[in-house]
Order: C-alpha cells, then sequence, then structure tokens
C-alpha cells in the first residue's frame, strides 16, 4: 500500500482526451484535499473555482462539466481516506461510519448529470455505504478485491485500507485513467462488467469481490434491460474463488424475495449461497443526486444446500446506521478460500487495456488460456458381421471412426436407423478447443462430442464453386473464379439426433468450441422466443455465462445492435419481418452486425421450421416460397464465411423442404451428382423413402450429418386400469342419457330454426345445408370433448395413486399432457372487459357444454 496521497503511472492505449480530463481531476482533487482536511464545508462557487484552475477555464466554455466536478470531490475523498483511513481503521465501528459520513457531508449534493451518466448509469456509491458495502465482505490483508465498476474507486479505496490487493475494472474512459492515478499499483483494465469472467486473464481470481453495477443499462445497448444488474453479479460470480464472497449494492427490485427474480436467484445459488439480502430507503443515495431505493446482498461462493432456500430479510433499512448494525449481526463469518486460490502479486502494474469488440478475430490472437484441445484417437471401423445384423430397424450407436480420450457414454443407450450403422463417418482432422475439465466433468458424453468434432470438421472445408450475390440476398448466381465480389460458402453440419440425445447441449458446445476460438459472436435461430430459456439453460451447464444468450428482441427494428460479443438469439418469425418505414429488415440489422466476414456459428434449431424455402408443388398446385424458409436463405446468402449448423429431428418431410440445407452442397457440387435443385428433387422423388434413407446415409459417410435416438431396449408398458366407482358410473350414464335427449330433438331444433323444413310430400327437407352440416358438426364435436374431460377426470384419481407409488419407489414420473385447454382459456380471457380482471372467474370445464 502506498503512503502517497495520489500517485501518479505510466499510461497506455487511452484516449488524450480522456487522459488530460483524468490528470485535471487529479489536480482538481489535491486542490480540494486541504478543504477536507480542515473539515470545511465546500459549496458549489468554491468548486467552481477549483475546476476552472485545474483545467484553465469554465464550464461554460465546455472545458469540464459537473459531473467532472463530482469526480472531482470523490477523489479527493479517496486522497483524504488514504492519508486518514489507518488512524481510523482503530476506532469502533459506530465511529467510523460517524467520520465517514461526516467526510461525505462536506461535499456538494450531485444535482446535474451528464449524458455519459444517463447512459451509463454512472452513481458512485455513497462513502458511507462504501464503508458498509466493505465491512460485508470482512476483506483481510491475504485478498485480492476485484471491483468489476469501479466508478471513480469509492468502494476500493476500502479494500486497500484493509491491506487487500485489488484489479480494478472501469469502462468508461476518463474514470478509468482517474483510477490509474489514484490507484498506481492495481490491475487497471476496461472491459463490460456484465461479461467480467470472460475478459480477465485467466491467473487473476479474486477472493473477493466489491460491486455497485449498472440498475438497468448495458453497454451499447440501447433502452431498458431489466436484468442488467444481474448480468455482471453472475459474471463476476464466475471469477470469484471457491469461498470467495461477493457483496453487491444493487436496485431494491432485484432480490430473491421478488417472484419476478425468484427464480434467477435459485438458478445463482447453484453456484453462490446468499447469506444477507437488505433493502436501503432511498435517502442513503440523495447526496448522489437520486433517491432510488438499494439492496445490499452478500453471496458466497459456495453452492447452496437449497437453491430455494434464501435467508430471512431484515426488511429496509432507514439509514445506514440501521444497516450496519444488521450487517454486523446478521453476516456470517468468511468461509475458507479454496486451496487452489494463491493471490496473485501485482506489485507491476500492467498496461490498460481496452476493450474492442472485433468479429473478425484470429483464433491465435483469442484463445482463452483455460482451453485445451480435445484429445481423441481416429480408429478403423469394420462393418459388422452377417451374424451381428438384426431385423430390428436400429441398430445401437457407438463411435466409429474416433476414439475420445476420457469421454463418458451418453447417459442412456443410443441407436441409428440400420441404413446409417451400415456405412461410418470418415476420419477427421479438426481438434475442438473446451474448457479444461469439462471431459472429466461429463458435461458433454462421447456421443455428443462427436458432433463437435463433425460440425468443426465440416466447417473447416467449403463447398465447390465461386458465387455472386445479389443486394437483396435472394439471388446467388454462378460465377467465374476472378470475378468481382465473388465468393465461396462455408460447408454447413446437420445435427438430425431426437428427442434425448441433447441437441440443445450440443449446438452449446459447438458454440463454446468456437467461442474459445476467438469467434465471440454467434446466432441461435429458433421457433419460439420462449426456447430461449433452454438456450440459455444448456450454454450455462458448460459452465459459461448464461445471459450472454440475448434475445435480438431487445434492440429495436432499425437500431444498430450494441453488443460486444455474445450469442444473439432470434426466432424465425422474426427473421421474417422486412424493411419498411426506413427502417432495416432484421436480416439486415443481424448481418450489419455480425459482419460481411462473419465466421462464425450460424445455429438453426428446429431448422425445419424453414421448409419450402424454395416454393414447389403441393396437393393443391404450386406452392409460393415460405416467408421463414426465404429469410434463412438470406442469411446464408450474405454470410458466406458463417459456420451454419442445422438442428432438427425431422430435417424434411418431403424432398422439397430440403431446399434451406444449401451448404449441404446437396447439389451444384462435387459430392452428389445433381447440378441443380430441381434435379436434386427430380431424383430423390423417383427414388421415394428408400432414396432419402441413401440420401441421409450419404451424408453420414460424407461426415455432414448425425441422427441418433434414444434406445427403448428394455422399457417396458404396463396398462393401469382404472375401475369405475358405481358413483362414477350413474355421473356418465346420467350425461349419457342428456346428450342421447338432445341427440334425439336435434332435428326438432333444425326445423325450428328454419335450418331444415317439410316438404309437400311431408319429407324432412334441408333449407340451408351449410348450417346444418355446422350444427351437426358442432353438436359431435362437444360431444367428444365433453367425455374425453369427463372419462379424463375419472380416470385421474387413479394416475395419481400410480404416480405417489412410483415416486415412493424412487422412479421419476412424467405425465404427458396431450390437452391443456390453453386456447380455450386465451379465447375466454381474451372476451374478459379489462375492467373485470381483478376478479376473474372463467370456467372451462365441460360444465360449459352442458
Amino acid at each position: 500500500m502506498t503512503s502517497t496521497a495520489l500517485a501518479s503511472p505510466t499510461l497506455t492505449v487511452t484516449s488524450r482526451a480522456a487522459a488530460n480530463r483524468a490528470l485535471a481531476l487529479r489536480r482538481a482533487a489535491l486542490d480540494l484535499l486541504p478543504t477536507l482536511i480542515a473539515g470545511t464545508a465546500l459549496d458549489a462557487r468554491a468548486l467552481r473555482t477549483t475546476m476552472e484552475a485545474a483545467f484553465g477555464g469554465s464550464d461554460a466554455e465546455g472545458l469540464w462539466t459537473w459531473k467532472d466536478a463530482y469526480e472531482a470531490c470523490e477523489a479527493a475523498q479517496i486522497a483524504f481516506l488514504r492519508r486518514f483511513g489507518p488512524a481510523l481503521c482503530g476506532r469502533p465501528a459506530s465511529s467510523q461510519l460517524a467520520v465517514v459520513s461526516k467526510i461525505a457531508g462536506l461535499l456538494p449534493t450531485h444535482t446535474r448529470r451528464s449524458i455519459e451518466s444517463e447512459a451509463l448509469q454512472q452513481f458512485s456509491t455513497p462513502l458511507p455505504l462504501a464503508w458498509i458495502a466493505a465491512r460485508a465482505a470482512m476483506i483481510t490483508p491475504g485478498d485480492l478485491v476485484l471491483e468489476p465498476s469501479a466508478g471513480t474507486g469509492l468502494l476500493a479505496i476500502f479494500a486497500e485500507l484493509a491491506g487487500a490487493e485489488l484489479a480494478l475494472n472501469e469502462l468508461g474512459e476518463t474514470r478509468a485513467d482517474l483510477l490509474g492515478h489514484l490507484f498506481s499499483t492495481a490491475v487497471v483494465t476496461r472491459f463490460n462488467a456484465a461479461h467480467i469472467h470472460d475478459h480477465l486473464d485467466a491467473g487473476l481470481v479474486p477472493s473477493a469481490v466489491l460491486m455497485n453495477p449498472p440498475f438497468s443499462v448495458a453497454a451499447q445497448v440501447e433502452g431498458r434491460v431489466a436484468d442488467a444488474a444481474l448480468r455482471h453479479i453472475n459474471s463476476a460470480l464466475a471469477r470469484l474463488a471457491e469461498g470467495g464472497r461477493l457483496v453487491a449494492i444493487t436496485g431494491a427490485s432485484l432480490s430473491p424475495y421478488d417472484a419476478a427474480w425468484r427464480d434467477a436467484f435459485i438458478d445463482l445459488q447453484a453456484r453462490g449461497r446468499i447469506v444477507f439480502s437488505a433493502a436501503i430507503d432511498g435517502r442513503v443515495y440523495a447526496r448522489h443526486g437520486t433517491t432510488t431505493e438499494t439492496r445490499l446482498t452478500v453471496i458466497d461462493r459456495l453452492p447452496a444446500d437449497d437453491p430455494s432456500c434464501f435467508p430471512i430479510t431484515p426488511g429496509m433499512a432507514s439509514s445506514t446506521t440501521e444497516l450496519l448494525a444488521w450487517v454486523d449481526n446478521a453476516i456470517p463469518a468468511r468461509l475458507p478460500i479454496s486451496a487452489a486460490f494463491t493471490p496473485s502479486r501485482v506489485s507491476a502494474k500492467p498496461p490498460l487495456r481496452k476493450s474492442v469488440a472485433s468479429p473478425a478475430r484470429s483464433a491465435s490472437q483469442s484463445i482463452d488460456p483455460a482451453a485445451v484441445p480435445l484429445r481423441y484417437s481416429v480408429v478403423d471401423w469394420s462393418q459388422p458381421a452377417a451374424d451381428r445384423i438384426t431385423e430390428a430397424l436400429y441398430e445401437g450407436y457407438g463411435l466409429q471412426s474416433v476414439a475420445i480420450d476420457g469421454a463418458r457414454p451418453h447417459p442412456t443407450p443410443l441407436v441409428q436407423s440400420a441404413s446409417m450403422a451400415s456405412v461410418c463417418p470418415p476420419k477427421p482432422s479438426y481438434v475442438p478447443l473446451l474448457p479444461e475439465g469439462l471431459i472429466e466433468a461429463g458435461l458433454l458424453s462421447d456421443a455428443q462430442l462427436e458432433t463437435v468434432i463433425y460440425a468443426g470438421e465440416a466447417h473447416d472445408g467449403q463447398l465447390a464453386g465461386a458465387w455472386t450475390v445479389d443486394a437483396t440476398f435472394d439471388q446467388i448466381s454462378a460465377a467465374p473464379e476472378n470475378a468481382d465480389g465473388m465468393v465461396r460458402f462455408r460447408r454447413g453440419f446437420m445435427l438430425g439426433d431426437g428427442t434425448g440425445a441433447g441437441k440443445g447441449r450440443q449446438v452449446a458446445g459447438v458454440l463454446l468450441d468456437n467461442w474459445l476460438k476467438g469467434h465471440r459472436r454467434a446466432l441461435w435461430v429458433s421457433k419460439s422466443d420462449a426456447l430461449i430459456e433452454d438456450a440459455q439453460r444448456d450454454w450455462s451447464a458448460l459452465g459459461q455465462e448464461r445471459l450472454l444468450v440475448t434475445p435480438l428482441s431487445r434492440f429495436r427494428q432499425g437500431a444498430p445492435i450494441r453488443l460486444e460479443e455474445g450469442i444473439l438469439f432470434t426466432t424465425y418469425a422474426t427473421l421474417r419481418s422486412d424493411e419498411r418505414e426506413g427502417k432495416v429488415s432484421r436480416v439486415r440489422q443481424i448481418v450489419d452486425w455480425l459482419g460481411s466476414d462473419f465466421d462464425g456459428v450460424i445455429v438453426f434449431d428446429e431448422s425445419h421450421a424453414m421448409q419450402n424455402a424454395a416454393g414447389g408443388k403441393g396437393e393443391r398446385g404450386e406452392q409460393a416460397a415460405s416467408q421463414q424458409g426465404k429469410a434463412g436463405l438470406r442469411l446464408q446468402h450474405a454470410l458466406p464465411d458463417a459456420r451454419i449448423l442445422y438442428v432438427s429431428a425431422t430435417g424434411a418431410t418431403t424432398v422439397h423442404n430440403l431446399a434451406y440445407a444449401q451448404r449441404l452442397g446437396l447439389w451444384g457440387g462435387e459430392d452428389f451428382p445433381f447440378a441443380n435443385r430441381a434435379e436434386f428433387v427430380q431424383a430423390i422423388e423417383a427414388g421415394g423413402v428408400a432414396a432419402m434413407e441413401v440420401l441421409a446415409r450419404d451424408l453420414k459417410a460424407l461426415g455432414l450429418y448425425a441422427a441418433r435416438s434414444l434406445s427403448y431396449e428394455g422399457v417396458e408398458y404396463e396398462i393401469v386400469e382404472h375401475r369405475l366407482t358405481a358413483e362414477q358410473t350413474g355421473i356418465y350414464d346420467a350425461y349419457a342419457g342428456a346428450f342421447e335427449i338432445i341427440h334425439n330433438n336435434l332435428s326438432a331444433a333444425l326445423e325450428a330454426s328454419n335450418i331444415t323444413g317439410t316438404g309437400p310430400d311431408g319429407r324432412t327437407k334441408t333449407l340451408n345445408a351449410q348450417a346444418k352440416s355446422a350444427a351437426r358438426s358442432a353438436f359431435e364435436s362437444a360431444k367428444q370433448r365433453f367425455f374425453n374431460h369427463l372419462i379424463t377426470a375419472m380416470k385421474t384419481p387413479t394416475l395419481i395413486a400410480a404416480i405417489d407409488r412410483d415416486l415412493a419407489e424412487g422412479h421419476a414420473c412424467v405425465v404427458q399432457i396431450v390437452s391443456t385447454g390453453e386456447a380455450l382459456l386465451e379465447r375466454r380471457l381474451a372476451d374478459i372487459p379489462t375492467e373485470e380482471w381483478a376478479d376473474i372467474a372463467v370456467d372451462i370445464t365441460p360444465r360449459e357444454y352442458v
């Protein structure tokens, strides 16, 4: 720890304007220090005079802003604490808080904001609250403390006074430069703290984290981001050493006790347990320009015994004095740090590094030090002997051309069709990069790792031929090798595994391999917005930050996507959005973000949603190309170097529907004898199902396709019979009699409503055939729905008893609900006026049919 109030390190890679501003702020802070030492209150006039002297002019001339003035005051507080802090630390806690509060009270209230402070929510931590947060962290001299959004260092100074070493991060240029002056021995980085774990050097592992992240904004993202603070916390927690402690100041609403955030905190507790959380009255922040209620949350890096259980909250602290009492009484002692933790000595400060978005970085520049090559060997495969071939449609699945060191078999046996089992994929040479320990932990099975290998192998090649793409991305044309604007298309891969093989986990594995090789932007397209939860689950299951999977819906159409890196998630329906009202299409918006030279991964999940991408013949004649299919093709045309991954258990129901899979090279290439798509369709249609099977087999033999399914070997079926009770039989008979009466009188009802009538010959005559058909159809469908509900309800007690019995025996129960009534419920809710929503009564039971 330096004894100098303010030291001046060497700066590198920084904006000259920001550096000059930081130097001026340092001068202003030194000029303000005597006022604080004297215990004199600083008013706006004196502060203005100091700033004008430091900057050589006034704020009216644009040389400084009042935000700069407030940050100079904060720097002066740090200088004061560095000089008198050691003596302060020997006092009782209540006395320390009183002194810190008095220092804060000498400075003017923040009444003006800058555009930058609004955009990045740069609200520094009030000095008394910063002191309490550091006290909650229980920092010791052996700690390495990380502050991901360090601001001007008001939290960091208390960690320094406790003897800890510091690792500071700040995205704002001027603030980062100022931190370099104020904390000369600390590591200072300039990354987006929402992804701090991904950016920091692997060797920098803090034992404590102090943080006051933005509450609801994200760097380079327009509009409000509700989970912004949670993103910062999750990323910092991922970087924290086992047994370490994280103390966060957030908005009061980001609470494990709030139903909107409860599930997110349950997920968080799988990695770190919350030991304290209390809201703080907005008056605590008043001198810093806001009265927003805040929250102090303390998390220890140890999985919770029960992630759904949270500590009892003491409520909302009305003052820092009350909060201090709660912190001292309720927060437990620190956990022992993992034996693997050794605080890095940072006596020599490395150069400041600036995070730069670069979608086209080479792998050699970006390999994560924690990543290791996947170790495997290629093996020779021989076709099974004749006596091993069975008459079954499926054969057991096993790796055929590779043997992966240490890989675990899939948790459930897999099978493949007999035709697919008759060939093996080629021997690969591609070597994926995956996090160290992933194989040993069994996060990906051998079959799933095989997909990562062969997807990478396919993506390393290009399709035959040269092409030009028009400005709309709709049309491609063959071109000479030396033509202007000529492109080559990178080969794709199709994953056709069935349910249970873990397609989402395999997609995450392919993305992670490319992520670790420097491809830090990717696109994941799926059928529904709700599936982002599954995508985030699969990504985080491999030890990654789940919030890196970001929905495209967060960015308005036409607005630039302001993400430095991440996996953008969208739906096929969203891709259909064309240019309108001067706003570029969604496809163009995505292409602009990825860049025309993008060579990362595009995942088409449930890719059969792009079927009929080129139109074709249907049962009712010619069919126009689907908008979703055309949008998918535009993406593939616009980004020829993208690594395309098609994912679908039902890739195509007809050969026409394979038009979207252009990157497999099914036509116009060297691997298949079809010059164009029309020839391909004609040949496969003529061959029927057998030709489709041969096509799938050939794709596997080329290393472009994998299709495995869960084995049902050993599965037993038992029919559980429900015996109707006498009461249930009576209920059924009564309703059957009622519908019989309706049936017998239906003709009379139709005649009474002039749908039928009596002709001159006395016979019944249909007056409105369409209405008669509709009435009879409505009656029969209502009858079927009613008795379906009735019988299901009667069988439910037996089902519940069977579930209870199986659970008691340690089995897992899966209940398939064929009809949930969701559509009917939505129709009923749509009929209810909004003024009645406070007291909704909806009947969607069989009673409505009676």
